[in-house]
């Protein structure tokens, strides 16, 4: 077995790739390469990955062979990217006036960083400097396009010979099939040779060459332009559906003014380093993630969230890349490098998804590849029994069988699936509905229970400090300030609260030493020699019951175990928390809230709602009640997505709220970029109107596939209808999953 390490990770743009169809034609005949591994094909990004063994197949015969199959290809990351930076001057307005000379990596002398090595993006117009293509332009300059001009030329040209010349109709008509057939006949045995002898490009093949056999030519090229036309149709469809996918990526600016030694220069936005100081002027998109140096602006952060209404951010605050900047000049220091952004990353997730293939996705695969098979059988059955067992005319029993063939395609159900799959991707990264892949498109539809954590996820996360109930002979400042020392060093909400009313106060904290986290408990630490540890009151405090009968979470400090007083807290309900809630048993979903917290707090926050409670609960606990939920239904879990890991990965859909954290982003099957419960149940109808969506594809391809199979068995459709009907089935599904990109999952009643 060969050494993983050893392989060669390649990457490809393959073009023409317009369905699942044609992905799968590709990935075949690349599997069955010498010394080709881990093939992965996402069809709507266009992209091919491949491992390949050193001495086996090298990069460019594996090129020629997909070649061949009539599919371009590109090689990705063949050469880095080379920065373009230009210095600019500044005025007080912080205008960009002028240009110098080009500058790859500061040996110049400007002291710009160097860009560290990687793949070389996709060639844009906009990154070329070239005037954009529009759509329709590049359509018909492509190689679909041509060969539907010269084929229906050929069919005009036997037209125009049969009116003229009677006697010479039927070899112009043979002449003109045989020419549009050419390249068709040409990729079938190409594919054949690969070991994949049913597809649509043979079966087409042995149709058009049988209709020229029993004398039917003029049906024959008709035959062929239909399916050049379909061809071209499934194309245009295809890259509308890209489209939506595409924009994240048309988003991120490709340049950005980088202050150097005290003036400004406008750089690559991939050669941005973190720590290095940024100008973003009004109107002008953030390149990269950032915080805030100085400036207050408003923010326009939809091509992260969703959410179009800007919000204003100051000085410390974060500037996710994508966000535009809509009223003053603000200086940003980097935090993340432009590969590592937070849009970056969505447009990566949302690329990549595709690769998680849903069940139901799997199974149409499963059932595409003995489908075509079973067609090509039940042909030739119909081609040879009525004759022989009855004496029918071979003639007319050929081709009904022929028409039978064209209808052996599987485009269209093959790609009833993957469409629809891709428009709710890329509809859902518009809104800031992150969710990875199909498999949790399909289990967020089948749902049952959703389980929500209280800190960070109902509630926003920002408990403060509303009681300070000292022991006796312990006076409130020393509480808070040995409550601050104990919390130092631990990020948990109800710390920050603690830390934040003893800085409000002006009280300090005194020298603590082996400070830790205690998880699902609370924090120790050693101050002057002592045990101080702050948890959970025990249980029976009456005055801690008081307190969390107002919903109200209360924690104690104690020393060497001795009680030093209580702390309460209270962190109010997110705004949206009600209709949030009410949408999800709208969708007859129901909810439960699984908390940490004492039971009295917690039952006296989710009473409002109607909100079933388990209070109490520690990490494990939360993951075992997840389990328990998940063996009756499909269960969600909602959490903050650092705390709730074990219980996001136990439940069937994990789902993180927090806009763009890494562990969020890495980790849930699906993030709520937002902070807006509101969107979990939009969320969920997404998902629900993706599998209508599906189900309508699927009965729309096998419905007129089995129409038209009876009407050509029983001569009531012939050979140009049966390709119509391919190609019309084709184009019908994919025009259905695209209107998922107009859907507005948060606007659904």
């Amino acid at each position: 077995m060969t050494n993983i390490s050893q392989l060669e990770s390649c990457e490809w743009q393959v073009g023409g790739m317009d369905c699942a169809a044609c992905a799968g034609k590709v990935r075949t005949a690349v599997e069955r390469l010498p010394g080709v591994e881990a093939v992965e094909i996402a069809l709507m990004s266009e992209r091919l990955r491949a491992r390949l063994t050193p001495g086996a197949t090298s990069a460019p015969e594996l090129e020629r062979v997909v070649t061949r199959l009539g599919y371009t290809i590109t090689r990705i990351g063949a050469a880095p990217p080379v920065p373009v930076l230009r210095r600019s001057q500044e005025h007080d307005h912080g205008h960009d006036h002028g240009g110098a000379p080009e500058c790859g990596c500061g040996g110049c002398g400007c002291g710009a960083a160097s860009p560290a090595p990687e793949a070389a993006p996709e060639a844009t117009p906009e990154a070329t400097g070239a005037q954009p293509v529009p759509p329709a332009a590049l359509w018909m300059r492509g190689p679909k396009a041509a060969r539907l001009f010269w084929s229906a030329g050929g069919l005009a040209f036997a037209w125009g010979v049969a009116l003229a010349l009677p006697a010479l109709a039927a070899p112009a008509f043979a002449l003109a099939c045989l020419g549009a057939l050419f390249p068709v006949a040409r990729q079938a045995l190409a594919l054949a040779r690969t070991g994949q002898p049913f597809t649509i490009e043979m079966l087409m093949t042995v149709a058009a060459i049988g209709a020229l056999m029993i004398g039917a030519a003029a049906e024959a090229v008709m035959v062929v332009v239909l399916f050049a036309l379909g061809e071209l149709l499934e194309s245009i469809a295809a890259a509308r559906a890209r489209d939506g996918l595409r924009a994240l990526a048309r988003q991120m600016p490709e340049t950005a003014l980088l202050e150097l030694d005290g003036q400004l220069r406008e750089v690559a936005a991939a050669s941005l380093l973190p720590g290095q100081i940024l100008r973003l002027r009004p109107g002008d998109r953030a390149p990269v993630d950032a915080e805030i140096v100085e400036g207050v602006s408003g923010l326009d952060e939809s091509a992260v969230t969703g959410e179009s209404v800007p919000v204003t951010r100051g000085p410390g605050e974060r500037v996710l890349a994508g966000s535009i900047n809509t009223e003053a000049l603000l200086r940003l220091r980097v935090t993340r490098a432009a590969a590592d952004s937070t849009l970056a990353r969505i447009a990566r997730m949302v690329a990549e998804a595709e690769a998680a293939k849903a069940p139901v996705e799997r199974f149409i695969d499963r059932f595409s590849r003995w489908y075509m098979p079973l067609i090509v059988g039940l042909a030739t059955l119909v081609a040879v029994l009525p004759p022989l067992l009855t004496g029918a005319d071979w003639g007319v029993w050929i081709y009904r069988a022929l028409a039978l063939l064209l209808i052996g395609c599987p485009c269209a159900l093959v790609i009833s699936v993957p469409a629809a799959m891709a428009a709710a991707l890329s509809t859902g990264a518009r809104r800031g509905l992150l969710v990875k892949g199909g498999a949790v498109i399909e289990a967020l539809a089948r749902l049952r229970v959703v389980a929500l954590d209280k800190t960070g996820t109902l509630t926003p996360g920002r408990p403060l400090v509303t009681d300070l109930l000292p022991a006796a002979g312990v006076s409130a400042t020393d509480l808070l300030a040995h409550a601050a020392a104990v919390e130092a060093g631990s990020s948990h909400p109800l710390a920050r609260a603690i830390l934040a009313r003893a800085a409000a106060e002006g009280v300090t904290a005194p020298a603590a030493t082996a400070a830790r986290v205690i998880p699902g408990v609370g924090a120790e630490a050693r101050i002057a020699g002592a045990l101080w540890r702050i948890a959970a009151p025990a249980a029976g405090n009456p005055q801690a019951a008081a307190l969390q009968a107002e919903a109200k979470t209360v924690v104690e400090l104690c020393r060497d175990g001795v009680p030093q007083g209580l702390i309460a807290l209270r962190d109010e309900p997110r705004p949206e928390a009600g209709a949030a809630l009410a949408a999800l048993r709208g969708l007859g979903l129901d909810s439960v809230m699984l908390t940490g917290d004492a039971e009295a707090p917690a039952r006296a926050l989710a009473a409002p709602f109607g909100l079933a409670v388990k209070a109490g609960l520690l990490p494990e606990d939360k993951c075992a009640e997840v389990t328990r939920l998940s063996a009756q239904g499909g269960v969600l879990m909602l959490g903050d997505g650092i705390n709730d890991a074990p219980a996001l990965r136990a439940a069937d859909v994990g789902v993180a709220i927090g806009a763009g954290t890494d562990v969020a982003i890495e980790t849930a099957d699906a993030v709520l970029m937002r902070n807006d419960l509101t969107d979990l149940p939009a969320l969920i109808r997404l998902s629900r109107q993706t599998l209508r969506n599906i189900r309508q594809n699927v009965a729309i391809a096998l419905g007129l596939k089995a129409v038209f199979l009876v009407t050509s068995v029983f001569g009531i459709t012939g050979l140009w209808i049966a390709v119509l009907a391919d190609t019309g089935a084709t184009v019908l599904v994919t025009a259905n999953a695209l209107r998922l990109l107009r859907y507005d999952p948060r606007r659904a009643a």
